[in-house]
């Protein structure tokens, strides 16, 4: 691993040597693989151009996030720039780093909209994007070249489970009642918590070395924090919102993103409105801490979020006839 790290660090360093000229267009794609970034695009999609991929990419993603969590606490390796003091934090974090998360991300939902699309173009358009955002993650000194290229495995892993397992999986959820379905949703959630909690119970106790929190600080970044099991709260409580929203929508007669183009940028806006006020609004009224209550609270949000995307606003879109019913339109 010693080897890996200081064959990282020369990589970088002769990467960040190219000049200051490719920090601005690094970031950006970096900017792909965030969640703000994918809080943009999943109710675009699902919304507004394809309500079934919108769905899969939601649910791939949330997955991906979860065991990519689960894998930085097991892995428990340092970012660059905590390491040598000679790697410039161009994009900093404060959790493990391996593996990549963008990358893993990266390749598990631009997989999942290639291989839904079956086109060789966009095939190409996401492994093209896939490789640019873990290639500017090492640039920006923000991951190992290992990092990267690990993520891109565990993201092609989940992939592969997604495209293998959702049709059958999904025919069998089908044939459940709507509270057999909520039920089957709040267990999986549970599940994700049991399986990311037991993952922090293995670092419980950590102790970061003094090294990387003290070239973190000469950094001017924040100080690491591996070991918060917020984030899996987070997977748990979306998946929960949008599996239940989902489910209740299509009890009630369905959704369709299809329509005319002014329909579909009012519905765009409008959604949006609700994802800003459950994300942001309820993030700034919630108390934040460690502990049940805490992380409680946070599941409860992260829930509402995705039972907005999910089943929420197009119910709205319906009500408001900027949307249609699902009649005859491609299951979900």
């Amino acid at each position: 691993m010693q080897t890996l790290i200081q064959n990282g660090i020369a990589i970088i360093i002769a990467l960040q040597s190219a000049g200051d000229w490719l920090i601005l267009p690094m970031r950006f794609f970096s900017w792909l693989g965030t969640e703000e970034f994918f809080f943009l695009v999943l109710p675009l999609i699902y919304w507004c151009i394809d309500s079934a991929l919108g769905l899969r990419v939601g649910f791939i993603l949330i997955t991906s996030n979860l065991f990519n969590n689960v894998g930085k606490l097991l892995f428990a390796g340092p970012r660059p720039y905590w390491v040598s003091s000679h790697v410039r934090a161009f994009w900093t974090e404060t959790s493990f780093g391996v593996p990549s998360g963008h990358a893993q991300h990266a390749v598990a939902v631009w997989g999942m909209i290639a291989a839904y699309s079956k086109k060789t173009w966009i095939w190409v358009s996401a492994i093209l994007i896939a490789f640019l955002i873990g290639f500017s993650r090492v640039y920006l000194g923000a991951h190992f070249p290992h990092d990267v290229i690990l993520g891109w495995l565990f993201g092609a892993v989940v992939l592969w489970a997604f495209t293998s397992l959702w049709e059958p999986i999904g025919a069998w959820v089908s044939k459940k009642t709507f509270r057999e379905q909520v039920l089957i949703a709040f267990f999986v959630s549970l599940l994700f918590i049991a399986v990311g909690l037991g993952a922090a119970a293995f670092r419980d106790g950590y102790q970061i070395p003094e090294s990387w929190m003290s070239n973190a600080l000469l950094a001017g970044t924040d100080v690491p924090a591996p070991v918060d099991p917020s984030s899996i709260f987070t997977s748990a409580g979306t998946f929960f919102g949008l599996a239940v929203g989902a489910a209740w929508i299509m009890s009630i007669g369905g959704y369709q993103a299809a329509g005319p183009i002014e329909k579909r940028a009012l519905r765009y806006i409008l959604g949006l409105i609700g994802v800003i006020f459950f994300w942001m609004g309820l993030g700034a009224i919630f108390p934040r801490g460690d502990g049940f209550i805490f992380y409680s609270l946070r599941f409860l949000r992260y829930a509402l979020v995705g039972w907005w995307v999910a089943g929420g606003a197009p119910w709205l879109f319906v009500r408001l006839k900027i949307a249609e019913r699902n009649a005859g339109a491609k299951s979900i």
